[in-house]
């Protein structure tokens, strides 16, 4: 028994407890969470001086955000059947590692607790009006998967995903440093909405068997997996195409260009889910959908900044 409790408190077994926490935040999702707020406040920097506090009271915030979103999507898809030991994609501290379904609500809804605190932060030394945005922004996390008509049964996901966690949070993130939201803003916020719109595509795609048993009717099964690709290739051409057409029209600075350098891992995620079926085969392309969010919105936002130091 006594080398029992030694061995289950082994810097061994405490690595492995972290490790199922940190994958219950599903942390390939997590830049759907900074992207957003970096790119915001990149944008603010030409207007004004950036306000630390608030980008990272704001970056903080969102990453929680979404991360307790995360864990919503793992209770409720448990509670609902969804999810079993060989699901691919999800945390797995549920279904593989015995972690009680009660306690992963508990930390979402803690992780909550502490966004409203940094929210009330922000909205000291901004505006008491995001309040209101913030708790809406929320709202749609957790009725994401909770709730009695979830948004992830419904062709809704994409486009809940790209304007709660792409849009508005630039938007939100511009307004807290400069007190305004200005055209251009709304204009470059938008390939990063289609973006984030995408990786929720992308993880549908992966799951369509899956979700079509249990009744959902999400975008990817309404089109079939083919049109899903198709759909999302145009996703990333439209996004690339936006910027481009932004240079065009001097919207945006002619550096904003360099967000082509992230096109092969569009590419790959395309290519990754051509002819695949099965869950675990998409994954990489799942993740390669991920990193161009990541790789495209980091060098928009470099863009801009060399834009207005050069």
């Amino acid at each position: 028994m006594q080398s029992q409790m030694q061995s289950s408190s082994s810097p061994a077994v405490e690595k492995q407890n972290w490790r199922i926490w940190w994958q219950l935040t599903r942390p390939h999702t997590l830049t759907a969470g900074f992207v957003p707020v970096l790119l915001g406040t990149a944008l603010a920097i030409q207007l004004t001086d950036i306000h630390l506090g608030l980008f990272f009271a704001m970056l903080l915030a969102s990453l929680l955000i979404q991360a307790a979103t995360n864990m919503f999507n793992e209770y409720y898809d448990f509670k609902r059947g969804l999810d079993n030991e060989q699901s691919v994609g999800i945390g797995g501290a549920i279904v593989r590692h015995g972690i009680h379904p009660s306690t992963v609500m508990a930390i979402a809804l803690g992780l909550y607790g502490i966004s409203l605190l940094l929210g009330v932060y922000i909205c000291m030394n901004s505006s008491w009006w995001l309040a209101a945005i913030g708790l809406v922004c929320m709202a749609a996390g957790y009725l994401y998967t909770g709730g009695p008509f979830p948004i992830a049964y419904t062709p809704f996901g994409e486009i809940t995903a790209g304007f709660f966690m792409g849009l508005l949070i630039i938007l939100i993130s511009f307004y807290i440093q400069t007190g305004t939201i200005t055209s251009t803003s709304v204009l470059i916020a938008i390939p990063i909405t289609i973006l984030v719109g995408a990786i929720l595509l992308a993880n549908n795609i992966r799951d369509l068997d899956g979700d079509k048993e249990f009744g959902r009717k999400t975008l990817a099964i309404l089109l079939g997996r083919k049109k899903a690709i198709y759909l999302l290739a145009c996703m990333f051409i439209f996004a690339y195409g936006w910027v481009f057409g932004l240079i065009i029209t001097e919207k945006a600075s002619i550096w904003t260009m360099i967000v082509i350098l992230s096109a092969p891992k569009a590419i790959k995620a395309t290519k990754g889910f051509l002819g695949k079926t099965a869950p675990v085969q998409m994954m990489p392309a799942m993740k390669a959908t991920a990193q161009t969010n990541t790789i495209f919105g980091l060098l928009l936002s470099i863009g801009l900044f060399l834009g207005y130091f050069l």
